[in-house]
């Protein structure tokens, strides 16, 4: 099957080890987008939101998406939602690559500050993975 090249994602959205390929742009008549991003262990987004929010679905590895007050372990095959200007971010674990499919409508994201490297820890420690 053919895929779209791969572009490394840079600063300020994603930290240098993210992979993203286009796999359905926005268009007039059609407002949704989707791409396919691949994230190396320990590789985030910074935080974000979406006026219309935004969902993830995990093809591959484990990841986590967190917010401002909860973290959500992902798998493959796992759907996550993020609702309308929730501020959030996502990434792999430090042990794992991760790939996803990120869908949304409109292209109305805001970008904020990098996840820093104790807001990653503090998300990744709450792995349930370690608890079983």
């Amino acid at each position: 099957m053919w895929q779209p090249p791969q572009r490394p994602k840079a600063p300020p959205r994603f930290s240098p080890e993210t992979f993203t390929s286009t796999s359905s742009p926005a268009a007039k008549h059609h407002p949704a987008s989707a791409n396919t991003v691949r994230f190396s262990p320990c590789a985030r987004t910074a935080w974000h939101s979406h006026s219309l929010g935004q969902t993830l679905h995990v093809t591959d590895g484990i990841g986590v998406v967190a917010t401002r007050d909860s973290v959500i372990i992902m798998r493959a095959g796992d759907t996550v939602h993020t609702p309308p200007g929730e501020e959030h971010w996502h990434g792999a674990l430090t042990d794992h690559f991760m790939s996803h499919l990120a869908m949304w409508e409109d292209d109305d994201a805001t970008w904020g500050a990098h996840v820093t490297d104790d807001e990653y820890a503090a998300a990744t420690s709450a792995d349930p993975r370690k608890e079983k």
